[in-house]
């Protein structure tokens, strides 16, 4: 499950890591305004203050950023930018003085671990809070011994003392609120992946089944299920039925797992051959199979891949060392002409053929002996030049009347001319040698 996404639809891991990137040249951008602000107040009010740690933050920040959209190095950006969060407060509330007279800028310093666990994880946020910690446990270090004087009969570096163990107190219960809503989250994220990577395997599933009940083109239009009754015309198809001798005498004496074994061997056989040739399997009924040509516009030679899968399919059953004891044989029918193909069914699909066409293949397998392939005359004058016939005969047909049929004995012994004429490149030796051939 593999599943694909759509063609400028962006991976699950790819939005993550945009929304990442977002959500980190938003803080940079909004500490940047801020900087500036609070530098406005301080100016209003009228105190002195030095523009020197501001002013540095902000040609650090927008240097990373101005690296980063030309180099696309987010881990860069993120490092720079997170040391910014981090270290800049601290050091603009010790250029100031104590954490009273900075008013607790040292509490900006907390978006870097807070920010390390929105765009890294928690687990990469550790360090960032264990530095915030320590960085706050100076910070109260220096307000305690080096503050003077007193507020309300409070000595002023207690206060400083209590202001950073505060900050310290607060800044543990957010960090450690969000890492739990974090974890929490990954969690539910690695279920939901699971369940994802689950239900894409089962889609694969699915879809092989469909595919080995369906041709591929149906198939698709089934998944994509924007039409109703799927029904097709076909004016040019090559059909045939292949059907085993004496196959239900012979299962008389095999038990339920051998016939159904030897079967499976036959047909999975035959599967393969379809498959060699690109022609489509389309039933088994019973002991019979069927194929068909042409369905795709892939190959325009599709007749002369039907009688090739004919002639391999009886040397298969012939030839094959886990049937060659079974003594087994087919007799073979191949029509040329149109049909109807469409899907019949709601819970259990089947795709079928309907038309005179699949009604002369299925007779013509009925009257051939066995070894024997017999193809109507459409079938015949489309591939004679490439293949040994034996003289036509005549038989009665139900609903037709009397037809004249070929028996297919075998390839040309040189090379198949039909691929040539198929696709219009014609020798001298070609034209020669189809002016031999009598007329039909």
């Amino acid at each position: 499950m593999q599943i694909t996404p759509p063609v400028g639809e962006a991976k699950p891991y790819e939005q993550e890591e945009k929304l990442h990137r977002d959500l980190l040249i938003f803080a940079a951008a909004f500490m940047n305004l801020a900087v500036v602000l609070w530098l406005a107040i301080y100016w209003v009010m009228g105190i002195d203050f030095s523009a020197n740690v501001p002013l540095a933050y902000q040609l650090i920040s927008v240097g990373s950023l101005v690296h980063f959209s030309r180099y696309k190095n987010f881990e860069v950006f993120r490092f720079i930018q997170l040391s910014l969060f981090l270290f800049v407060p601290f050091i603009m509330q010790w250029s100031i003085g104590s954490s009273v007279t900075a008013s607790g800028v040292m509490l900006w310093a907390l978006l870097a671990p807070i920010g390390a666990l929105v765009v890294k994880g928690w687990r990469d946020s550790v360090p960032w809070f264990v530095a915030y910690m320590v960085m706050t446990v100076i910070s109260g270090g220096f307000d305690f011994y080096l503050g003077s004087g007193n507020t309300n009969g409070v000595a002023m570096r207690t206060i400083g003392f209590f202001f950073a163990l505060n900050f310290a107190a607060m800044s543990s219960i957010i960090y450690f609120l969000v890492r739990h809503f974090v974890v929490a989250m990954d969690k539910i994220k690695d279920q939901l992946d699971q369940q994802h990577q689950l239900l894409a395997e089962e889609q694969k599933k699915s879809e092989r089944v469909l595919l080995n009940v369906l041709p591929s083109s149906i198939a698709t239009r089934l998944k994509n299920d924007h039409e109703g009754l799927i029904a097709d015309g076909h004016a040019d198809v090559t059909v045939m039925f292949a059907d085993l001798v004496n196959f239900t005498q012979l299962t008389e004496s095999l038990s339920p797992e051998q016939m159904v074994g030897l079967l499976n061997t036959i047909f999975s056989g035959f599967d393969q051959l379809c498959e060699k040739y690109g022609l489509e399997k389309i039933k088994t009924i019973g002991d019979a199979y069927m194929a068909v040509g042409g369905l795709n516009q892939v190959n325009s030679n599709y007749t002369n891949d039907i009688a090739n899968l004919a002639l391999e399919m009886r040397d298969y059953v012939i030839k094959h060392p886990s049937l060659s004891p079974f003594k087994l044989n087919i007799h073979s029918g191949i029509a040329t002409g149109p049909v109807v193909a469409g899907v019949i069914g709601t819970k259990r699909f089947i795709y079928d053929l309907w038309g005179d066409t699949v009604n002369v293949a299925s007779r013509l397998t009925d009257e051939a002996v066995e070894g024997v392939i017999q193809v109507d005359k459409t079938t015949y004058n489309r591939i004679r030049y490439d293949y040994d016939f034996d003289p036509p005969a005549t038989i009665t047909v139900k609903g037709k009347g009397e037809m004249v049929m070929y028996r297919l004995a075998g390839r040309k012994n040189g090379e198949a001319s039909g691929r040539y004429i198929a696709s219009g490149r014609f020798s001298a030796a070609v034209i020669g040698s189809v002016a031999k051939q009598p007329a039909p």
